[in-house]
């Protein structure tokens, strides 16, 4: 008798916690999108040195994809423009099961149509000074994450197969020697793809991943300003004096003195 009632007490703890267990899935499940949403916003402004917005973001565990709006990526201080990065949308794929895992497995990351906003000169710029932040967040080892008592935890790493960056367009002001401004046109990027980050067993952290893409978003952007810097150089010379007085006029005098 006593035997049978210590089997019912100890059924009833298991399904207790079974019933727990699952609960708190259920509640990890729902409230997902609002977590990531939150350790974007958080985790992002301490790699990068400026503010970072996230808009919306959908996660279908059972699916293992993700949808990522209005991913905003702010100006370093000192700089007239809000913003640097803008992307409407993006989509993800992830091996669900990794999400359990030390190592998070990002199967595909597309990203079609940022709008990078370019402001400086080619040796020192917006993108550059974000640059550096991620550089040196990175020598420090990324930043610190904790547990609920205030304890340091381990970040999870993560592996990404396959990022690839389409349609992306560069707007913004070249600064040229003396101080002159030039008002860019909507440049092109090429195709930006970068493949095999982190499929090592250790993966990366998102510190060294943030850097990555944005050291890729950052060397292409440089050489369209370069190349249009260039064309203008050209266009200058072919043209002689009576077309430096009409680019004097058109762009408020940049070559006067």
């Amino acid at each position: 008798m006593i035997m049978k009632k210590a089997k019912k007490i100890f059924l009833g703890l298991v399904i207790t916690l079974l019933v727990l267990v699952v609960v708190s899935a259920a509640v990890g499940i729902l409230f997902l999108d609002k977590i990531v949403k939150t350790g974007v916003e958080t985790i992002g402004p301490k790699i990068t040195g400026v503010s970072i917005n996230l808009d919306e973001v959908h996660i279908g565990l059972l699916t293992g994809s993700a949808k990522v709006k209005g991913l905003v990526v702010g100006n370093p201080d000192g700089y007239k423009e809000p913003e640097a990065i803008r992307v409407g949308g993006a989509s993800v794929g992830v091996n669900s099961f990794s999400v359990l895992s030390d190592k998070i497995v990002v199967r595909s990351v597309v990203i079609d149509g940022p709008e990078i906003t370019f402001e400086g000169g080619l040796g020192g710029n917006n993108l550059s000074k974000i640059m550096d932040n991620v550089n040196g967040m990175s020598q420090q080892g990324g930043p610190v994450s904790t547990n609920s008592a205030g304890n340091p935890k381990p970040s999870k790493k993560i592996e990404v197969d396959d990022f690839l960056i389409t349609n992306a367009k560069v707007h913004g002001i070249l600064v040229l020697f003396g101080g002159r401004e030039v008002t860019l046109p909507s440049l092109p990027l090429p195709e930006i793809h970068l493949t095999n980050l982190g499929t090592g067993p250790d993966g990366i952290t998102a510190t060294d991943l943030t850097r990555a893409v944005l050291q890729a978003i950052t060397s292409a952007t440089i050489k369209a300003v370069g190349n249009f810097g260039a064309d203008l150089g050209k266009n200058v010379e072919n043209l002689g004096g009576t077309g430096v007085e009409k680019i004097k006029n058109g762009i408020g005098s940049l070559f006067g003195k």
